[in-house]
C-alpha cells in the first residue's frame, strides 16, 4: 500500500473507543478531524500529548475540531488512561492494528539495537470533506495541539 500523503482521501475506519462505543471516521463528515496515533497509554510522552490535547481542547473545539486519538492498546487501558487524565475525547482501540496499518503508522521500530513493531506517533488533520490537510510527522509530544492550531492560523 502506498503511503498517504496530503491531499488524500483519509481512510474509513470503524472501531470501539474507550467506552466500547463504535467509532468511525465518516461518523464525523463534515467536521474537521484532528487524528493523532500514539505508542501507547499512560507512558511519558503519550501523556503529555494526550494532556496537551485535553489542556487545549475548547480552542480546538472553538475553531470546529474533532480530536480522536488511536492506539493499540484495548479499551480498559483507554478507559483508565482517560479517567486518569481526565480526557475529554475520544480514544479508539486498534488491537487489531487495521487503523495505525491504513494510516502508516505501523512501522519497524528500533530501541537498544533491537527491531519490532510499533506504532509511529503520527497527527492527521483532516478537512471536512475526507482529505488529509496535514500530516505531522515530527509531533512535539507537549505542545502537539499547537503544532495544530499554527497549521489552522497559516
Amino acid at each position: 500500500m502506498s503511503e498517504l500523503k496530503e491531499g488524500d482521501k483519509a481512510p474509513d475506519f470503524t472501531a470501539k473507543d474507550q467506552n466500547g462505543k463504535s467509532v468511525s471516521l465518516s461518523d464525523h463528515a463534515g467536521k474537521d478531524v484532528i487524528l493523532y496515533f500514539y505508542p501507547k497509554d499512560d507512558t511519558p510522552g503519550c501523556t503529555a500529548e494526550a494532556c496537551n490535547f485535553r489542556d487545549n481542547y475548547q480552542a480546538l473545539q472553538q475553531q470546529g475540531y474533532v480530536v480522536i486519538g488511536v492506539s493499540t492498546d484495548d479499551e480498559k487501558s483507554h478507559q483508565k488512561f482517560s479517567a486518569k487524565y481526565d480526557l475529554p475525547f475520544t480514544l479508539i482501540s486498534d488491537d487489531e492494528k487495521k487503523i495505525v496499518e491504513a494510516y502508516g503508522s505501523w512501522v519497524e521500530k528500533n530501541m537498544y539495537g533491537k527491531k519490532y513493531m510499533g506504532t509511529a506517533r503520527k497527527t492527521f488533520v483532516i478537512a471536512k470533506d475526507g482529505s488529509i490537510r496535514k500530516i505531522i510527522s515530527k509531533v512535539d509530544t507537549a505542545n502537539s495541539s499547537q503544532q495544530v492550531l499554527e497549521l489552522i492560523d497559516n
